[in-house]
């Protein structure tokens, strides 16, 4: 049943939990591809670097739907874009498992990852429409689902990928988002826009805010500097471990990969903290678990424990910094959420590719002494920007 919403009025908790499961749902779409890459290399009779560009053109996709069509959730109504994008993602996802050719899984994919973005229309629509003091909670209740579904569905495409082969799992995908159509209709109110112009003075207007807001350009450099830390680790862990002493498979760094589940489960408990703690000092809290975690993940490099425990702890530190700045910005200007979330998880977007970029050189020419290097540097960046900010 859909129920009226009303700004800071409060989010019904059924609602909540629907769109966090959709987000989750919604954002696999971008990750079923990388445990397959192998297997549709082999399949497709293509090289395993042309193969990679299949995840490649999903994140490019995405990057595209942060700039492009997030914003339309002010100048239209949110509703008609989030059923217009599922719509469009059951097409590219049976494309993709129909496809004779990797031209065609390529252009599908560009569209499945500019289309899998609705987390990031839930998320503005949770700070805007939640009372004051639940913003930071319910924001975590959609940030907890997506981060669910980003870690999950790696485990679950592989597993389905082996036994029933790459392609079942797309089938499987369009089928979940003709259900997750089928919900929005049904529970999702038809919520008025923010905005009242054209498309070109809504983009235009993005620039307005990031000018009229300094504090919108303290939060989205913090994070992106904490994101691009985070991906450090992520980007080049694989690499560490394939050598002694652990020589692990796809499998162990696949498992490893599930650690992340204790950010997926911090995010929501973190958010009730906000508004006691304050962005600035969660900001702290985030950039000294942060180092803590790379000091971890160098002085317990050569053992399982050392490296579980650091996974753990800049998993959970990132959920600080991510979550408390995200919800600082919404509140700059309710009525702009989904340009204000444009803005920045743009910059977020920029952080984390430029992080993965430079751990990536530093590990080329240092190992991982200077992915370790690469991880406190950016880290200390972003907790420069802290200190002198007012908030």
């Amino acid at each position: 049943m859909k129920q009226e919403l009303k700004e800071n009025q409060g989010i019904p908790s059924s609602l909540l939990w629907t769109l966090a499961i959709i987000s989750g749902i919604t954002v696999a779409n971008i990750y079923y591809n990388q445990p397959l890459l192998n297997r549709i290399s082999r399949d497709l009779n293509i090289s395993e670097f042309t193969a990679n560009l299949i995840a490649m053109f999903s994140q490019i996709g995405y990057a595209l739907g942060l700039l492009f069509i997030i914003p339309l959730g002010d100048l239209y109504r949110r509703r008609n874009i989030i059923l217009v994008n599922i719509s469009v993602l059951v097409v590219s996802l049976l494309t993709i498992a129909l496809a004779p050719n990797i031209h065609l899984i390529l252009f599908a994919s560009l569209l499945t990852g500019a289309c899998s973005v609705i987390p990031q229309v839930f998320m503005p629509l949770a700070a805007q429409y939640s009372t004051p003091e639940t913003k930071g909670k319910n924001v975590g209740i959609i940030l907890s689902g997506l981060l669910t579904g980003i870690l999950a569905s790696r485990v679950v495409s592989g597993i389905v990928g082996e036994y029933m082969g790459w392609r079942f799992i797309y089938f499987i995908a369009a089928g979940l988002m003709i259900i997750c159509l089928i919900v929005i209709i049904r529970i999702l109110p038809d919520l008025p826009s923010n905005f009242q112009g054209t498309y070109f003075g809504l983009m235009k207007s993005l620039f307005s805010l990031v000018k009229k807001y300094p504090q919108l350009r303290i939060v989205s450099l913090r994070a992106g500097f904490s994101f691009g830390s985070f991906l450090a680790m992520w980007s080049c862990l694989a690499f560490k471990m394939e050598q002694a002493p652990f020589f692990a498979g796809n499998n162990i760094i696949g498992m490893l990969g599930l650690c992340g589940i204790a950010g997926a489960l911090t995010a929501s408990s973190i958010g009730k903290y906000i508004h006691i703690l304050g962005v600035k000092r969660l900001t702290y809290i985030g950039c000294t678990l942060i180092i803590s975690a790379w000091i971890t993940l160098y002085v317990g490099q050569y053992s399982y424990v050392g490296i579980i425990a650091g996974i753990l702890l800049i998993d959970i530190g990132m959920q600080c910094i991510q979550l408390s700045n995200q919800t600082s910005a919404f509140a700059l200007c309710p009525q702009a959420s989904n340009r204000i979330n444009t803005i920045f998880m743009t910059t977020y977007f920029i952080g984390g590719s430029t992080g993965t970029f430079l751990a990536g050189t530093s590990w080329q020419y240092f190992g991982w002494t200077g992915v370790i290097g690469t991880g406190i540097l950016l880290t200390s960046c972003s907790l420069i920007i802290n200190i002198f900010a007012k908030k």
